[in-house]
């Protein structure tokens, strides 16, 4: 029997706040028909097991080995039912009986590709990532070089579209990202090259390329305790910028190799400055 809504969450050493997500799934899902999978991408802490029994119906994968954020949502998304799939951060929580509201707005499109919603910190501060332009060689230097953040303009962080509005934008982020299963399949999923952090921003694209309409739906609002799972150090900063190459080595290297030059620069000079500040 197939189910309306898969959400796919990749656990790795967050137990608390993976309950306290499940616990919000729990609350704000009941009127839909939905199934929670949790895979655990072979976490050092063993105390996310303590969840099994407290949930009895949301279905728990091990993974024997940690290879990333792509290998595990799409090896959990294998097993999903679904018609819709929301691949889903363990740090984050719903906050109200939207989700029948946005399936219906996903229902109502004709090229629906995915969609994305406004995210907030603990502080209540707005998270700008929640909606974003695919990098390029002017974006990429404002993201890379300054904090110039230009109100109303299409800069990385669609400054141009409003908290609160709906709008088409090109990229929403991989911590609440709605998307058909079929078309997700479709389009190859989530590239498996990357190990963590870009393979949202691809999976964008990606559906762009393919004729799909990305949506920011800012009437709505998840709680995002960003980064609570991360480590900011030199194995952290190799996979962001990492990230970052594959994905201009993907679309740009071949096609634009003006642009291509200097990312890949612009790359460069940022990650050292990162590693000089970590000493």
């Amino acid at each position: 029997m197939s189910k309306k809504l898969s959400i796919i969450i990749v656990n790795y050493n967050v137990t608390q706040l993976l309950k306290n997500c499940l616990l919000s799934i729990e609350k704000y899902a009941k009127d839909i028909d939905y199934e929670v999978i949790v895979i655990d991408n072979k976490s050092t802490d063993s105390s996310w097991g303590d969840l099994i029994p407290e949930f009895p119906k949301v279905h728990f994968i091990a993974s024997e080995k940690n290879e990333g954020f792509a290998v595990a949502n799409n090896k959990a998304i294998e097993t999903a039912e679904g018609e819709y799939l929301l691949i889903l951060n363990p740090d984050t929580e719903l906050e109200g009986f939207y989700l029948k509201e946005i399936l219906n707005f996903a229902d109502s499109k004709d090229n629906f590709g995915c969609l994305g919603v406004r995210m907030h910190d603990a502080k209540g501060n707005f998270l700008p990532e929640s909606k974003r332009s695919v990098p390029d060689m002017f974006n990429s230097f404002e993201k890379l070089f300054t904090n110039f953040k230009k109100k109303n303009s299409k800069s990385y962080y669609r400054n141009d579209v409003g908290e609160f509005e709906i709008a088409e934008v090109e990229v929403i982020t991989g911590a609440f990202f709605l998307v058909k299963k079929e078309v997700y399949q479709k389009v190859g999923g989530l590239d498996e090259r990357y190990f963590m952090y870009g393979e949202d921003i691809d999976l964008c694209y990606t559906l762009l390329k393919n004729g799909y309409q990305n949506y920011y739906y800012g009437k709505v609002s998840i709680l995002h305790h960003k980064g609570e799972s991360t480590i900011k150090d030199e194995v952290y900063l190799e996979r962001f910028y990492g990230a970052m190459q594959i994905f201009i080595d993907k679309y740009y290297k071949e096609s634009k190799p003006l642009q291509y030059s200097f990312l890949r620069a612009g790359l460069k000079l940022r990650h050292k400055i990162e590693l000089i500040k970590l000493k």
